[in-house]
């Protein structure tokens, strides 16, 4: 019979209440189990004390004999300093790739020669306007007439 250290949750509907218990590993989740070595309430704040409770000598009972602790109990255990956890390979999916960065620094490079060409531009246009002289001779034209 192969044994894991779990959660069996009790509660009620968006409630939830945890018992963190050994059991069969082929059993249910919130079925029979053989002991119950602690709880966990998630309702409670991170640094409260009775977010997590567990025997901690019932905990080393039952991993001294073989049972395997699912990845939640394992991190309880973790922060408790009775077992390591494995480290896993978990990827930055979120990381871009090279190709986007790439991308991303040509569509960059573009805007700034954009922004230039806009600017060049703009100060060509200002500058001839800037140069020819006013004409004075709108005012002789509409007295003659």
């Amino acid at each position: 019979m192969s044994v894991s250290i779990r959660l069996s949750r009790g509660g009620a509907k968006r409630r939830p209440f945890y018992r963190i218990v050994i059991a069969n590993s082929r059993s249910p989740r919130d079925g029979s189990f053989i002991e119950k070595i602690g709880s966990y309430n998630p309702q409670l704040s991170k640094d409260d004390e009775n977010r997590v409770i567990v025997d901690l000598d019932r905990a080393r009972h039952w991993l001294s004999v073989g049972a395997q602790p699912t990845d939640r109990v394992a991190r309880f255990f973790d922060a408790a300093g009775l077992l390591e956890r494995k480290t896993r390979n978990n990827p930055n999916k979120a990381v871009p790739g090279e190709k986007a960065k790439e991308r991303a620094e040509e569509r960059a490079q573009k805007a700034a020669e954009a922004a230039e060409a806009a600017k060049a531009a703009t100060e060509v246009e200002a500058a001839p306007a800037a140069e020819e002289p006013a004409v004075a001779d709108d005012a002789s034209k509409t007295e003659e007439a």
